[in-house]
Protein backbone atom coordinates (compact mmCIF):
# COMPACT_ATOMS: atom_id res chain seq x y z
CA UNK A 1 0.00 0.00 0.00
CA UNK A 2 1.45 3.29 -1.09
CA UNK A 3 0.86 6.09 2.03
CA UNK A 4 -0.42 9.48 1.19
CA UNK A 5 2.09 11.91 1.13
CA UNK A 6 0.78 14.49 3.09
CA UNK A 7 -2.81 14.90 5.52
CA UNK A 8 -4.43 16.41 2.58
CA UNK A 9 -4.20 13.41 0.37
CA UNK A 10 -6.09 10.03 -0.42
CA UNK A 11 -4.36 7.19 -2.27
CA UNK A 12 -5.69 4.29 -3.86
CA UNK A 13 -2.70 1.72 -5.04
CA UNK A 14 -3.65 -1.51 -7.03
CA UNK A 15 -1.73 -4.16 -9.40
CA UNK A 16 -3.84 -4.53 -12.40
CA UNK A 17 -3.20 -7.67 -14.40
CA UNK A 18 -3.02 -5.36 -17.75
CA UNK A 19 -0.80 -3.78 -19.56
CA UNK A 20 0.13 0.39 -18.83
CA UNK A 21 -1.55 0.81 -22.32
CA UNK A 22 -4.77 -0.83 -21.52
CA UNK A 23 -5.22 0.95 -17.72
CA UNK A 24 -4.72 4.16 -19.36
CA UNK A 25 -6.78 3.62 -22.60
CA UNK A 26 -9.57 2.81 -19.85
CA UNK A 27 -9.00 6.45 -18.36
CA UNK A 28 -9.13 8.19 -21.78
CA UNK A 29 -11.46 6.44 -24.02
CA UNK A 30 -14.80 7.68 -22.99
CA UNK A 31 -16.57 4.34 -24.16
CA UNK A 32 -14.28 2.61 -21.86
CA UNK A 33 -14.60 5.15 -18.83
CA UNK A 34 -18.61 5.09 -19.26
CA UNK A 35 -18.40 1.10 -18.68
CA UNK A 36 -16.71 1.64 -15.15
CA UNK A 37 -15.66 5.08 -14.08
CA UNK A 38 -18.84 4.93 -11.10
CA UNK A 39 -19.59 2.74 -8.37
CA UNK A 40 -22.92 1.06 -8.96
CA UNK A 41 -25.79 1.68 -8.29
CA UNK A 42 -24.48 4.80 -10.03
CA UNK A 43 -23.84 5.11 -13.87
CA UNK A 44 -21.72 7.24 -16.37
CA UNK A 45 -24.20 8.44 -18.90
CA UNK A 46 -21.71 10.56 -20.37
CA UNK A 47 -18.07 11.21 -21.18
CA UNK A 48 -16.45 14.10 -23.23
CA UNK A 49 -12.55 14.23 -23.19
CA UNK A 50 -9.63 16.02 -24.35
CA UNK A 51 -6.84 14.49 -22.65
CA UNK A 52 -3.87 17.01 -23.89
CA UNK A 53 -2.53 19.24 -21.46
CA UNK A 54 -5.41 21.90 -21.15
CA UNK A 55 -7.81 20.24 -22.39
CA UNK A 56 -10.97 19.61 -20.27
CA UNK A 57 -13.52 17.16 -19.84
CA UNK A 58 -17.07 16.40 -18.81
CA UNK A 59 -17.96 13.11 -16.62
CA UNK A 60 -21.95 13.29 -15.95
CA UNK A 61 -22.56 11.10 -13.45
CA UNK A 62 -26.43 9.48 -12.57
CA UNK A 63 -27.42 8.24 -9.22
CA UNK A 64 -30.10 5.39 -8.92
CA UNK A 65 -32.54 8.39 -7.47
CA UNK A 66 -32.39 10.75 -10.92
CA UNK A 67 -29.61 12.71 -9.61
CA UNK A 68 -27.25 14.25 -11.81
CA UNK A 69 -23.59 14.85 -10.93
CA UNK A 70 -21.26 16.89 -13.83
CA UNK A 71 -17.66 16.75 -13.08
CA UNK A 72 -16.22 18.92 -15.20
CA UNK A 73 -12.09 19.27 -15.17
CA UNK A 74 -8.71 20.04 -16.83
CA UNK A 75 -5.60 17.61 -17.72
CA UNK A 76 -2.52 19.30 -16.67
CA UNK A 77 -0.38 16.31 -17.59
CA UNK A 78 -1.07 13.78 -19.97
CA UNK A 79 2.23 11.37 -20.63
CA UNK A 80 0.18 8.84 -22.77
CA UNK A 81 0.38 5.45 -20.49
CA UNK A 82 2.02 6.52 -18.02
CA UNK A 83 0.35 9.38 -16.27
CA UNK A 84 -2.50 11.53 -16.21
CA UNK A 85 -3.26 14.72 -13.71
CA UNK A 86 -6.57 16.38 -13.78
CA UNK A 87 -7.92 19.08 -11.34
CA UNK A 88 -11.60 20.16 -10.78
CA UNK A 89 -10.12 23.91 -9.81
CA UNK A 90 -10.79 24.72 -13.80
CA UNK A 91 -13.54 23.91 -15.73
CA UNK A 92 -12.88 24.64 -18.98
CA UNK A 93 -9.18 25.27 -20.42
CA UNK A 94 -7.87 27.53 -17.43
CA UNK A 95 -11.40 29.16 -16.12
CA UNK A 96 -11.74 28.36 -12.31
CA UNK A 97 -13.77 26.17 -11.29
CA UNK A 98 -16.61 27.92 -8.38
CA UNK A 99 -14.55 25.76 -5.53
CA UNK A 100 -11.34 23.39 -6.01
CA UNK A 101 -11.71 20.03 -4.53
CA UNK A 102 -9.11 17.98 -5.90
CA UNK A 103 -6.18 17.05 -8.03
CA UNK A 104 -6.11 13.69 -8.95
CA UNK A 105 -2.43 11.81 -10.26
CA UNK A 106 -2.63 9.05 -11.99
CA UNK A 107 -0.12 6.43 -12.65
CA UNK A 108 0.37 3.58 -14.30
CA UNK A 109 3.56 2.09 -13.91
CA UNK A 110 4.99 -1.80 -15.56
CA UNK A 111 4.69 -4.24 -12.79
CA UNK A 112 5.38 -7.49 -14.08
CA UNK A 113 2.48 -8.85 -16.43
CA UNK A 114 0.80 -6.01 -15.53
CA UNK A 115 0.33 -2.37 -14.06
CA UNK A 116 0.91 -1.21 -10.55
CA UNK A 117 -2.28 1.80 -11.01
CA UNK A 118 -1.48 4.09 -8.27
CA UNK A 119 -4.14 7.47 -7.57
CA UNK A 120 -3.19 10.15 -5.42
CA UNK A 121 -5.98 12.78 -4.51
CA UNK A 122 -4.91 15.82 -3.51
CA UNK A 123 -7.24 17.95 -1.92
CA UNK A 124 -7.60 21.91 -1.26
CA UNK A 125 -7.62 21.36 2.40
CA UNK A 126 -7.65 18.65 5.25
CA UNK A 127 -11.46 19.16 4.99
CA UNK A 128 -12.02 18.50 2.01
CA UNK A 129 -9.89 15.28 2.49
CA UNK A 130 -12.03 14.40 5.23
CA UNK A 131 -15.16 15.05 3.28
CA UNK A 132 -14.01 12.81 0.34
CA UNK A 133 -13.02 9.91 3.12
CA UNK A 134 -16.92 10.15 4.45
CA UNK A 135 -18.09 10.50 1.18
CA UNK A 136 -16.44 6.60 0.59
CA UNK A 137 -13.46 7.65 -1.49
CA UNK A 138 -11.31 4.12 -0.49
CA UNK A 139 -14.77 1.86 -1.27
CA UNK A 140 -15.66 4.12 -4.40
CA UNK A 141 -12.60 4.23 -5.79
CA UNK A 142 -11.90 0.70 -5.02
CA UNK A 143 -15.07 -0.86 -6.28
CA UNK A 144 -14.51 1.82 -9.61
CA UNK A 145 -10.99 0.11 -10.00
CA UNK A 146 -12.77 -3.78 -10.06
CA UNK A 147 -15.28 -2.47 -12.52
CA UNK A 148 -12.14 -0.64 -14.46
CA UNK A 149 -10.47 -4.29 -14.42
CA UNK A 150 -13.62 -6.10 -15.67
CA UNK A 151 -13.83 -3.68 -18.48
CA UNK A 152 -10.93 -4.00 -19.97
CA UNK A 153 -9.29 -7.94 -18.78
CA UNK A 154 -11.29 -8.96 -21.88
CA UNK A 155 -9.14 -6.63 -24.05
CA UNK A 156 -6.60 -8.09 -22.68
CA UNK A 157 -6.68 -11.59 -24.50
CA UNK A 158 -8.56 -9.83 -27.48
CA UNK A 159 -6.71 -10.93 -30.42
CA UNK A 160 -5.04 -8.13 -32.28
Amino acid sequence: MTAPANSRELVLTRFIPAPPALVYRAWTDPVLLLQWFTPAPWKTTSAELDVRPGGSNLIVMEGPDGEVVPNRGVYLDVVPNARLVITDAFVSAWEPSYKAFMTAVLTFEPEGDGTRYTARVQHWSESDREAHEDMGFHHGWGVATDQLVAAILPLVTAPT
